[in-house]
């Protein structure tokens, strides 16, 4: 009995310990003709703090970012725990700390509040003009980083295949039918179809795109699958709950037939490809309360993502 009590408050000690420190995962992206401008081009991708606190006004957090050189810095959703949260402060401390953001882009995931204001316009929300305000980019479709005439550039993944309003597994604002919001999507998206291929692309989302959904796209007759170099996503945490040998237990994933339960393990965290897409995916920072006593994560510490671009043959 004696010895079953240690080994709990060993592994509850663990835990903590475990829940507050920061990993740096680092990962070489090859793309095939990378223009010789982008080698080595750093991406940072924070994602999925669900308002966690690491130190005193976020230092630790800050710290972790501020000690690495990197090109760009990217924001993939669920920087609150819930979209009636008003509490911005441990994103807007973050954000205010954080030294470079000269490219700096945001998608939202669906523990964010929105992003729109929509009554006879469209205007960002309160929470997105405060982010922008402290230097982060809202990707409502596209952005362009050029460099001796050659392009990169970051699009907002839902609008770049087609999809104006929410796609299905997607939680759904109060303004989804709207017509000012839709009409304005459109507009969004037009812009994104009249501009300049671009030698490098790169796709930002809250939710990775799994097999099932990939195939939907490719089949669907109103989308499309624009030629991505790379998709980078969050929202699964790794499973959150991970065991030893087995991995993670379940993911929050409506593509699948199962709801998520024992997720392919290759589909879970970290670099994938399947046909015509590479992703990869980010374990993230925070923890979800889907099961408020499981609002924590388990042999699966936070995590901070570099994803070096590399040359291909």
């Amino acid at each position: 009995m004696i010895g079953l009590l240690i080994i709990v408050v060993v592994l509850a000690v663990y835990t903590y310990w475990d829940n507050n420190r920061i990993t740096i995962a680092r990962q070489e992206i090859t793309i095939d003709d990378l223009p010789e401008q982008f080698e080595g081009f750093e991406i940072l991708q924070i994602t999925d703090l669900h308002e966690k606190v690491f130190g005193k006004n976020q230092k630790s957090l800050i710290d972790a970012i501020n000690s690495i050189n990197y090109d760009a810095i990217v924001f993939t959703g669920d920087m609150l725990d819930g979209v009636e949260s008003t509490n911005y402060k441990y994103f807007y401390t973050l954000i205010d700390g954080i030294n470079n953001k000269e490219h700096a882009w945001y998608v939202p995931g669906n523990a964010d509040p929105e992003s729109y204001q929509v009554n006879q316009t469209v205007e960002k929300s309160e929470f997105i003009q405060g982010m922008e305000k402290r230097g982060v980019t809202f990707l409502e479709n596209f952005d362009t980083i050029s460099v001796d005439g050659k392009s990169l550039r970051f699009v907002n993944f839902e609008l770049s295949i087609g999809n104006v309003g929410i796609p299905n597994g997607i939680p759904k604002p109060s303004y989804a039918a709207n017509r000012q919001y839709l009409s304005y999507q459109k507009e969004l998206m037009q812009e994104l179809k009249n501009i300049e291929e671009a030698d490098t692309l790169i796709a930002l989302n809250h939710y990775p795109v799994v097999d099932p959904r990939i195939d939907h796209i490719l089949d669907s007759p109103n989308l499309e699958m624009p030629d991505y170099d790379l998709l980078m996503a969050g929202h699964y945490h790794g499973g959150q709950i991970r065991l030893p040998l087995i991995g993670a237990l379940f993911v929050p994933e409506a593509w699948y037939d199962n709801g998520g339960f024992f997720p392919p393990q290759d589909r879970v965290k970290g670099l994938w490809e399947y046909k015509v897409l590479k992703q990869y995916v980010s374990t993230g920072l925070g923890s979800s309360d889907a099961i408020s006593f499981l609002k924590f994560r388990l042999f699966n510490p936070p995590q901070i993502n570099v994803l070096s671009l590399k040359r291909g043959n």
